[in-house]
Parts: C-alpha cells; structure tokens; sequence
C-alpha cells in the first residue's frame, strides 16, 4: 500500500478535529477526525524498526500540534512562551500515542480496537499527569450537543465516548485498508456494532430521579473585555456592579450565586462586602453563594473560597478550591524559573489547595461546589454524585480568555458532567457564558460574553446514580485490559515484545 499524504494527514486530523469543538463546533465530525492519522499510523508506523514507531510518533505530534494549537488558541493570550510550550506538551501525548501503535505494528500486530485502546489510555494519561492533568479536547467532549453521546457518557464518562468514536475511524480504516469487498463488509461490521450498543445505551440509561425544585438567580456582573484600570479596582468595580444587579432580582428565589471573583476581599474580614451579601440573601429570602480569593499564612498564599450565607445573611459555609491551574493558580518549580520568565510574575503568590468535597444544604437540596477549572475533571463531580449532592455548581472566571472559545468549550465541558452524574449542572461565569444545563445535558438557558446581566431559572435537583458514577471509568480499564491482551499475545507469541 503507498504512503499518503506525508506532513498532510497527521494535519488534516488536527484541522478536522478542531472544527469538532467549539467555536465551530460540528461534533459529528470527530467521527471521521482520527482517520487521517490513523491512515498515517497504519501504513508508515510499521514501517522498518529505525522509522516505525518513530515516524507514528511524528505523525502523532503533528496532528497534535496542530489540533491543540486551534483548540485552546485561547492560551496564547498569556504570551509566546506559555502558549507554544503547552501546545507541544498536550501534542507529545498523540506522539506517545503513535509511537505504541507503530511498536505494535512493527511486531505486525495491528487492530481497530488496540489503535482506539491505545489512543483512550493517552487521553487518560493527559487528564491525570502531570499536575493533575489537563483534559481539554478529550474527543468525547466533541459529542456534546449529541443526546445519544452523551447517553454513552452516562454508562462510561466521556472516555467511553472517545472510546466509540475512535473505535468506528479505526475500524473505517481497517475496511478501507482490506482490499476485497468481503473483507471489507467484515470491518464494517464493527462500525454497525458500535453504533448499534451506542443507540441502545442511550434508550436502556437509567433516569435519576427528581429530588425537588430550587429557583437559582446567576449574576453575571463583568462587561469589561480587559484588565480593570487602578481606578475601577480603587472603587471596587467587581463586587459593586454584582450587587447592583443583584437588586435586580424579585423573590421568590432559594440560591442566587455571583460568580468566580465576585468579591475582591475575604467578606470575614470586610464588613462592606459582608453586610452588601447579607442584605442579598435577607430581601431575597435566599441563600447567597459568591467567591474570593482569600489571603492565608499571613498573606503568602491564597485560597479560591466559594462562601455560602443562608437567607437570614449568616455565613455557614466555605470551600476551597483543589484541583488548582498550574502556572495559573500557582507555579511548579517556582524557585527555578523565576527570573528566567518575566510572565511568571502575574502570579506573584501561589494558592493552596483545598483538602474536602463540600456540599451546602439550599432549600432543602445538596448543591456541589466546583470552581473553574475543577468542572474538567470527572471524579470531582462523580464524587459529589456519591456523596448525594443533587445539583452541580460551577463558578468561574474565563474573562482573560477575551472572546475565544474557552467559554464555549467550558460549557460544553458541563454539559458531559451534567449527562455523566445525572445531575442538572448550573454554571455562574462573571463574563459568560454562564448556564443553566438540565441533568442530560441539555442547555436550557445561557448568556452571552461580556454583557452585565442576570439569569433565572428553576432547577430540579436529582437524586440516585447513573451506572458511571457507580461504576467509573470503565472504559480506560478495558482499554488498559486490550493493550495488556495485545502485547501478551505478541510475548507469547514471539518471545519478545521490545527489543
């Protein structure tokens, strides 16, 4: 079979696979996305023991490249020289991808399910190592705005949903390359079969089950695409024009939430911003949760603080942000690279994590606390569903990322946290989007970026497990399972697997 395509496929994966996700968003389209590549992988990747795994490697980093590099092009607005790095990191897990493919091409062995197994075990990888991992542009989250995905999403998370797409555009591949029309009606068997448990997951998942009505007030109070002037941080521009939007709001409501920021001091310690959410919650009959960034250890290190006041105005709880950003919230390695990166100085103190889920009792439901980058990771979430919460809170901040699509994608991002817990997901961004999504995932009300506004909507809370959080990530065990299968078979087989 002749090589195609050289440097063209691995980019023609990445290009396609971006316009999968927001801002042009056409999903279904990283069904077909991998194909490229896996072109690629199968006809150099065994290529010769020097260039096997070695050239699938490349092909793998520069459809990662250029995928990431369109994906979270929103990085770039903190400068050259954080954006290149992490696109090039994200990019060499597609490169190790490549490279245990072509290793197992080398030996001859070559299989729909082991390509897709392999590429599921590499987004792994990415979501959890290293710092916690980054899971932006998992190919599930494609799927976001598709019923039926996000049905799969609730069995298995949304490696499940990577798992099966990725599995039909290897097995494409594996038809086109059988050469003989039965051989190739075998192959695409599997694709039928595929499509076929995909369509009946989504018609046996079982429903959680409602657990009570809340009426949730969103304030959105940021219109500046920009950093504030001293002037506006002087006369407290963030918590101000909250508040003033929050008289806005008409009773009867149970939880109303200012956003990620909203408060620029610990309302422990200023008795303005305390008795301003005070006033909130008693006019409004309503709990009030808002956010801060709070000094510790006497003003070396902060903590991202969500602070809940019941309707009476009385503080009952707090939580604490864990999963931190590195080089955002706070910075590995600091004593080595300070001094070489003059942008490391926009975070001049590092955050500490917090150490416990926390879930508030709101009107008589459980509501789950995530903050920003915390909705990225399922176990946050599928943990909270353990634990009992009924409703999924986001607060968050993406105002630095201007218009980019980094809000989009984070909502989408929601939605399969929404489909996967069972549980209606509420997101409170200070410049957008901020939205309502229900308990499958469907978004029932948003906002638009950088407009100074308020959104209100009943939330029904959820009770009861969907098989993921039950069971968990299933998924990336079976395809842990089938590379181990794979390469035992090759030891028996052959007495070696690397040499």
């Amino acid at each position: 079979m002749r090589r195609l395509g050289g440097l063209g496929l691995p980019a023609a994966t990445g290009v396609l696979g971006a316009i999968a996700f927001p801002p042009f968003d056409l999903g279904p389209l990283a069904l077909v996305a991998p194909i490229p590549l896996f072109v690629a992988w199968r006809e150099g990747g065994g290529n010769g023991r020097a260039g096997g795994p070695r050239r699938a490697a490349a092909d793998g980093f520069i459809a990662g490249f250029v995928f990431f590099g369109i994906v979270i092009s929103w990085s770039w607005h903190f400068g050259v020289v954080a954006y290149v790095p992490f696109v090039a990191t994200l990019a060499g897990y597609w490169a190790g991808a490549g490279a245990l493919v072509g290793l197992f091409a080398r030996r001859g062995m070559r299989h729909p399910m082991l390509t897709s197994s392999i590429w599921v075990t590499f987004e792994a990888l990415r979501g959890r190592w290293p710092f916690g991992g980054f899971s932006w542009g998992e190919v599930g989250y494609a799927f976001h705005d598709v019923p039926v995905a996000r049905s799969l999403a609730g069995w298995g998370g949304v490696l499940a949903v990577s798992l099966a797409s990725t599995l039909v555009a290897a097995t494409v591949v594996e038809a086109w390359a059988a050469g003989e029309w039965r051989g190739r009606l075998v192959a695409l068997s599997g694709v039928g079969a595929v499509v076929l448990i995909t369509v009946a997951a989504h018609a046996a998942l079982p429903e959680t089950r409602p657990a009570g009505a809340l009426a949730v007030a969103v304030v959105q109070g940021n219109d500046k695409n920009r950093d504030l002037t001293a002037e506006e941080l002087d006369a407290r521009y963030l918590p101000r024009s909250h508040f003033e939007l929050a008289r806005g709001l008409s009773p009867p409501l149970d939880l109303v939430i200012l956003p990620e920021s909203s408060l620029d001091e610990d309302p422990r310690v200023d008795p303005s911003l305390e008795e301003g959410l005070a006033e909130i919650a008693q006019r409004l009959d309503s709990a009030v949760l808002a956010n801060a960034a709070v000094e510790i250890e006497g003003g070396r290190r902060l903590h991202n603080t969500n602070f809940l006041y019941d309707p009476a105005g009385r503080l009952v709880g707090t939580y604490v942000k864990q999963h931190l950003v590195p080089y955002g919230e706070y910075v590995p390695g600091r004593r080595f690279l300070e001094g070489l990166i003059d942008e490391l100085e926009q975070i001049p103190r590092d955050h500490a994590p917090g150490d416990r889920r926390v879930i508030f009792d709101v009107g008589g439901a459980r509501i789950a606390n995530l903050i920003c980058f915390e909705s990225a990771f399922t176990e946050l979430a599928r943990g909270y569903a353990r634990d009992g919460a009924g409703v999924l809170v986001v607060s968050t901040n993406n105002r630095s990322f201007g218009r980019s699509a980094n809000a989009a994608q984070h909502v989408a991002i929601g939605q399969m946290r929404a489909a996967e817990t069972g549980r209606p997901l509420v997101q409170a961004a200070i410049s957008g989007r901020s939205a309502f999504i229900d308990h499958r995932g469907d978004i029932r009300a948003t906002t638009e970026l950088f407009e100074s506004t308020t959104l209100v909507r009943s939330v029904e809370a959820r009770t009861g497990r969907t098989p993921y959080v039950v069971v968990g990530d299933w998924a990336l065990a079976l395809a842990l399972a089938v590379i181990l299968g794979f390469a035992v078979r090759l030891a028996v087989g052959t007495g070696r697997f690397l040499d």
